[in-house]
């Protein structure tokens, strides 16, 4: 994806939670949301621990697009497990971000702004 293509993309996706929060994102409160959107129960209540399992079903979902993580199936509690399919990438930080930020877009694209 080219540079300017993926900026423009990257920041209707900020734009998306502006308009839902009013606040602009960080990339745990990205990741937070698309961990409740892949739970599909709606609104509750989650201990910090369930939050953090949120963060983590949603890093393997983006990270399925590449091939990363495969669903395995859902818990009694309907939770999704993913399995490892292959090494995700050492980064740096800034990297790091940067991985993520294009697997959000990535993300978007086929399951929000279709």
């Amino acid at each position: 994806m080219e540079e300017e293509d993926f900026e423009k993309k990257w920041q209707k996706v900020v734009y998306h939670f502006i308009q839902l929060t009013g606040k602009k994102p960080n990339m745990d409160i990205i990741l937070f949301m698309i961990g409740i959107q892949e739970l599909g129960k709606g609104k509750m209540t989650f201990t910090k621990e369930q939050k953090q399992d949120l963060m983590h079903i949603a890093v393997c979902k983006i990270l399925s697009f590449s091939g990363y993580y495969e669903l395995e199936g859902q818990d009694a509690d309907g939770w999704p497990h993913w399995k490892n399919i292959k090494p995700v990438p050492k980064l740096s930080l800034e990297e790091q971000e940067k991985f993520l930020q294009m697997h959000v877009v990535e993300y978007f694209d086929k399951e929000v702004f279709v």
